[in-house]
């Protein structure tokens, strides 16, 4: 079993920053892809920036130039930097890792989420 703690959210105001931290940790070989996702109360979860094992990223429209997404492989660990925050980025942020175990099989974990709130 794999499993991923989140940490780093929490409350700040508009043209703020905040930086999310996702630990995988548990029968692990190899993390490949890791990504953030979020859900605002009524939406569906929405993919934020994703990053390949070898660095390479992909970001959402609404958060290029803003947020960056970046990884230690040594540690199973993803991080996602997010500045000039805006009211629309509060949600729930989920972090996300393609794993791969001992055995060579892949599989798709889940965080429990971390909530970002940003005020006027």
């Amino acid at each position: 079993q794999v499993q991923l703690v989140e940490s780093g959210g929490g409350l700040v105001q508009a043209g703020g920053s905040l930086r999310l931290s996702c630990a995988a940790s548990g029968s692990i070989f190899r993390t490949n892809a890791m990504g953030w996702y979020r859900q605002a109360p009524g939406k569906q979860r929405e993919l934020v920036a994703i990053i390949t094992r070898g660095g390479s990223t992909n970001y959402a429209d609404s958060v290029k130039g803003r947020f960056t997404i970046s990884r230690d492989n040594a540690k199973n660990t993803v991080y996602l930097q997010m500045n000039s925050l805006k009211q629309e980025d509060t949600a729930v942020y989920y972090c996300n890792a393609d794993t791969e175990n001992w055995l060579r099989t892949t599989r798709v974990y889940w965080g429990q989420g971390t909530q970002v709130t940003v005020s006027s």
